[in-house]
């Protein structure tokens, strides 16, 4: 490979990662504000995990992990359809869900603060195509 397109390759990995980063910062900061003007009924985190390796695609990051994963802090075990309501939310927003594809994320995951149940969703599954 000649050097040009090796030093390109790792510039549009700190490109990309830089957009992941400012996604999750965005989504944080919407979550927030979602929460104090009592428009959530929690407050919600969002970070990088590993993701499931089984729900690969062809925009899935091999560096930097594939999971989104939002965690909602309530103090208290969430039911599972508390938490499938939550991501029934999250996977309505077709813009989110394509963002999420392009920038290589491939799983979403809702979990809850305490205890260890959780849910996750092939994000392919989810994106409206026509």
């Amino acid at each position: 490979m000649p050097i040009s397109n090796w030093w390109n390759r790792v510039i549009s990995w700190f490109q990309d990662r830089n957009s992941r980063n400012e996604l999750i910062r965005d989504f944080n900061k919407a979550a927030r504000e979602s929460f104090v003007m009592g428009l959530s009924p929690v407050i919600m985190e969002a970070s990088i995990s590993k993701g499931e390796p089984t729900y690969r695609h062809a925009f899935s990051k091999t560096i930097g992990g594939t999971g989104f994963r939002i965690k909602a802090m309530t103090g208290m075990q969430l039911s599972k359809d508390e938490i499938v309501s939550l991501g029934t939310t999250i996977l309505s927003n077709d813009t989110l869900v394509r963002r999420l594809v392009v920038l290589g994320w491939d799983t979403l995951e809702i979990h809850c603060d305490t205890g260890i149940y959780g849910c996750r969703w092939q994000l392919r599954d989810y994106m409206l195509l026509n």
